[in-house]
């Protein structure tokens, strides 16, 4: 199954038209404030990145690109199972989008991996990112600090875990 439907939106795979769409994601600073690089000034970055989601393997993979009235507007999924990833297109914030994406992915990522827990990375000052999180049942399972360098900036990790039921 490479499609997950949606009431408002379609989860599918990647593909070489989405460049452009992506791109007006990762490159967005506010969409990236938490992401794990800074945003993307130029579009052959975007194409590298792209070119990595669509030559993931089935076997260690499991990512999405969202679709919402037929505008790709993120991703989410496991780029490297078990770690889930997402980014949204800030215009479309604060619509339940992502939450409603996950909810799909999430039994999926069971059914198909025989994993313990999905695991995510989360600044902790991301906190809608977190809020989200624990909505679907993710629990803290540990902090550090400086773990991650964006540019010049150092940032810290809250690790949270979904367990299998």
């Amino acid at each position: 199954m490479d499609e997950l439907i949606t009431p408002r939106l379609r989860l599918r795979r990647a593909r070489a038209d989405d460049i452009d769409a992506l791109h007006a994601v990762l490159s967005d600073p506010s969409a990236m404030r938490y992401w794990s690089t800074l945003p993307h000034t130029d579009i052959a970055r975007t194409g590298d990145w792209l070119d990595g989601m669509i030559a993931a393997t089935p076997e260690a993979s499991d990512d999405f690109v969202i679709e919402h009235e037929g505008r790709v507007i993120g991703k989410a999924g496991c780029w490297q199972v078990p770690e889930i990833g997402y980014i949204l297109h800030p215009d479309f914030w604060g619509r339940g989008l992502m939450r409603e994406a996950l909810t799909a992915i999430l039994p999926r990522l069971f059914a198909r991996f025989p994993i313990a827990a999905i695991r995510a990375d989360v600044d902790p000052r991301n906190t809608v990112s977190l809020a989200l999180l624990k909505r679907l049942d993710f629990t803290e399972v540990g902090r550090a600090a400086r773990t991650w360098q964006i540019g010049e900036e150092w940032c810290d990790s809250v690790y949270l875990e979904l367990s299998r039921r």
